[in-house]
């Protein structure tokens, strides 16, 4: 079962390839959880599918995006763990077009039942009549929030960070919806700064952050998210494929890409304190890239290379 897994190891980065620094950055990967429920998606559903199978639940209800990584992660997990899953995918123009997307065509052949709603009705996601629309629709699930994060992703997310990792000053995290944030900031020492690199433009998920944790050592950054979600530049792509040259490391570029873009930078710029011992946390999403590759060969930019 995909809950079962080895605690990862962190894999030191050797600065010199990139610039000399008084640094220390390692990855914790976080992406080598399970082939395909990985990172940050595995500790948010670990305890919600867990809980759905105490509840006596026989199916899951979530929400994505075409490429979306929860969309992928929970579709696979559900099949592991035999339990039905039911996708409500942003964009009815889709619907035809599931052969041609990866993370669309991944979710069907696990199992997962994908139902394409306008955009409009979408934003209608966290609203009662419309979880109720549903559940007529459907019949009674199990309810997953688009990106996974509530109270039970954010205690799965806090065990990413185990008793050897209380050594660094400075635990790093791409920010989406701002569950593992959230998680991470649980599990933190008092010395430890939590850094948030914002994949969208803004920092408005500090109020869902404290939704989960009282804890204030952190900041979000939104320096590096390259204009907005799911936005890349030809400067983004050579950074990623020029990191897993040089670390063996593939990053994706939604998420930790932009990360380890900010952190380096960061470096270059003194941000950190001297001699400080930063942990970037990778959080998958690899499964993304296929699809972003896609998107760029029909823009003519470089593909990332997988």
């Amino acid at each position: 079962m995909f809950i079962k897994h080895e605690i990862i190891k962190n894999q030191q980065i050797p600065l010199e390839l990139f610039s000399q620094s008084n640094y220390s950055v390692d990855i914790k990967r976080e992406d080598l959880l399970h082939p395909e429920v990985s990172g940050n998606k595995f500790r948010k559903l670990k305890y919600n599918l867990l809980e759905a199978k105490k509840l006596g639940f026989d199916k899951v209800l979530t929400f994505g995006g075409a490429y979306s990584n929860h969309i992928s992660a929970t579709a696979a997990a559900g099949k592991e763990m035999d339990i039905k899953t039911i996708g409500i995918i942003r964009g009815e123009e889709l619907f035809d077009k599931i052969d041609e997307n990866p993370t669309l065509s991944f979710a069907k052949k696990c199992g997962m039942k994908l139902y394409f709603v306008l955009r409009e009705e979408y934003r209608k996601k966290t609203e009662p009549d419309f979880i109720t629309e549903l559940k007529e629709k459907y019949g009674s699930f199990y309810l997953v929030p688009e990106g996974g994060t509530n109270k039970l992703a954010v205690k799965g997310c806090e065990e990413i960070l185990t008793k050897n990792d209380v050594t660094y000053d400075y635990i790093c995290t791409a920010v989406g919806t701002g569950g593992t944030i959230a998680g991470l900031l649980e599990a933190s020492k008092p010395h430890q700064t939590i850094l948030g690199f914002s994949a969208l433009k803004g920092t408005f998920q500090e109020s869902e952050i404290e939704k989960y944790t009282s804890k204030k050592n952190y900041q979000l950054i939104d320096d590096y998210c390259f204009g907005g979600y799911a936005k890349i530049d030809e400067k983004l792509i050579r950074f990623i494929n020029e990191f897993k040259d040089k670390t063996g490391v593939l990053l994706d570029p939604v998420y930790t890409g932009k990360m380890l873009y900010g952190i380096l930078d960061l470096i270059e710029k003194n941000y950190f304190k001297e001699n400080s011992s930063i942990l970037a946390i990778h959080t998958g999403g690899l499964q993304g890239i296929s699809g972003m590759n896609q998107l760029l060969k029909k823009k003519n930019l470089p593909q990332i290379k997988l």
